[in-house]
């Protein structure tokens, strides 16, 4: 599964969840319905928009998505990667 159709789903599930209309995330529910779908790809701001909407932080989306994308993949393990990165990126600064 590409990681826009992840996404896509995540979005949708999450904007279900919260019984909210694909208006109620973007300009139109036609760019919305796009973006579900996985035929279309969020700008970042976007992603940063539709976050606060449902009520969460634009990198839990993000997990979520990599998460639907690797359904093996483990939101703990992949923190913790990301933590000692960011560690390790600001001690080479």
């Amino acid at each position: 599964m590409e990681l826009n159709e992840a996404l896509g789903l995540v979005i949708k599930n999450l904007r279900n969840s919260k019984e909210l209309p694909q208006e109620g995330l973007g300009p139109s529910q036609s760019y919305i319905s796009a973006i579900e779908r996985g035929k279309w790809k969020p700008s970042i701001e976007k992603v940063e928009q539709i976050a606060e909407v449902v009520g969460i932080h634009p990198l839990t989306l993000l997990v979520l998505a990599y998460q639907k994308q690797t359904p093996g993949l483990k939101p703990d393990e992949l923190l913790k990667k990301i933590q000692r990165e960011i560690t390790s990126l600001k001690g080479s600064r």
